[in-house]
């Protein structure tokens, strides 16, 4: 009992650390029993016929059916169907956008080889420079192939493809229940979070803005891809349907 509350507190202690001298400015808890659409867009199909595959030769579709609130959660739902793959993805593009802050999420992994769920970010401006110019966060990246891997990464006009802005972090406990991912993103830094430990931090000298094109706002993404470059491209189809359960996202400033 008294290691259990000296856990607690510890936690307790570092998420306090990370929001100290900041208020709570936004939260989405997934209240209600459907995605509100004054906050998320629904990016729907194959990406095609601009981004085939959403860039990474992926396999799933996209739809508006593969997700459910409920009890305070969102859960996307990844599924084999026939012969086709479904799958969620949202963002909050041109209605939530944010410029610097800690931000974090509480979720819980799918798991299995060819899964791929993600929290990221991408620059408002994507539509004027397009992407990688207009930078990249990923918070929470986890393929099934490695299993007890969380990858955080930063991609940019310098260091986009085989990212040099990256780093694997092995956590035995990963796929058990609800963990914190985090980024406490400042004009001159990023650290990234993982259940209130700081497991990668991003910063150059330069900021120019092809290492440096973080000092505007950006929107949120929350999906779960299947196979690809990134997550394949085999894939287990014996390990559907798998769920990425979000709790909440929370920013502080």
């Amino acid at each position: 009992m008294k290691k259990i509350f000296l856990l607690a507190l510890s936690v307790t202690i570092l998420a306090f650390g990370q929001t100290e001298g900041k208020k709570l400015v936004w939260i989405e808890d997934f209240n209600g029993t459907q995605l509100d659409e004054k906050i998320w867009n629904f990016e729907l199909g194959d990406g095609c016929p601009n981004l085939c595959g959403w860039g990474n030769n992926e396999r799933q579709i996209y739809t508006q059916n593969n997700h459910v609130v409920n009890e305070g959660m969102l859960t996307i739902t990844a599924k084999k169907e026939a012969h086709q793959y479904t799958s969620t993805r949202i963002t909050t593009a041109a209605k939530v956008e944010f410029k610097y802050g800690y931000i974090e999420t509480r979720a819980k992994i799918p798991v299995g080889h060819g899964i791929w769920p993600a929290f990221w970010m991408l620059g408002s401006n994507i539509k004027t420079v397009g992407w990688p110019l207009c930078g990249e966060i990923d918070i929470l990246e986890y393929v099934g192939k490695e299993p007890q891997m969380i990858f955080t990464s930063l991609h940019t006009q310098a260091s986009h493809g085989n990212t040099i802005n990256t780093k694997k972090t092995k956590i035995e406990s990963i796929e058990e229940g609800f963990h914190t991912y985090g980024v406490d993103w400042t004009s001159e830094k990023m650290d990234f979070y993982v259940d209130g430990k700081v497991v990668y931090t991003f910063h150059p000298k330069d900021k120019s803005e092809a290492v440096w094109p973080f000092n505007q706002p950006f929107y949120f993404i929350l999906n779960v891809a299947i196979g690809g470059n990134f997550g394949g491209p085999k894939v287990d189809d014996s390990l559907f349907p798998q769920e990425f359960i979000i709790d909440y996202i929370k920013v502080y400033q």
